[in-house]
């Protein structure tokens, strides 16, 4: 059952990410739409389905399995997961951050430049990369 679990959560992984990668960029152009514009409202729509339909469940999913799996796996134990999971704490408040200015632009209330989201878009791939060293090479 075990190895199940993990092609479920390196499933959820990519799903997570690909989201995580694809929102900002959303966001970047939502920026530069002009309000009750119909790209801003198909830009609301589009970032909503996106964040409810497949970045909330694949994170759900993601915590879920990899809990289960540092638990069988490894009983919690080892440097590299604990740096691990410090990054996927600072990945999921990355997710609380774009769960927010989802709202913000729902609202028409969005205060942030286009520039902003376009710096915020290169987070999830930093900390991915950070995660992805640290399961693969495991250097301590």
């Amino acid at each position: 059952m075990y190895e199940w679990i993990k092609a479920f959560h390196v499933m959820a992984v990519i799903s997570w990410m690909a989201g995580m990668l694809y929102l900002p960029r959303l966001m970047v152009y939502h920026a530069e739409a002009q309000i009750g514009s119909i790209q801003s409202e198909t830009f609301k729509v589009m970032e909503r389905r996106l964040l409810k339909g497949i970045i909330n469940p694949a994170m759900i999913a993601t915590w879920v399995l990899g809990l289960y799996l540092a638990w069988y796996a490894f009983a919690f134990k080892g440097g590299w997961l604990h740096a691990k999971f410090l990054l996927v704490i600072l990945l999921s408040g990355i997710h609380g951050v774009l769960s927010r200015r989802v709202k913000d632009f729902a609202a028409d209330r969005n205060t942030k430049s286009a520039r902003y989201y376009r710096i915020l878009n290169e987070v999830p791939a930093l900390l991915m990369v950070g995660i992805v060293i640290l399961v693969i090479v495991k250097p301590f």
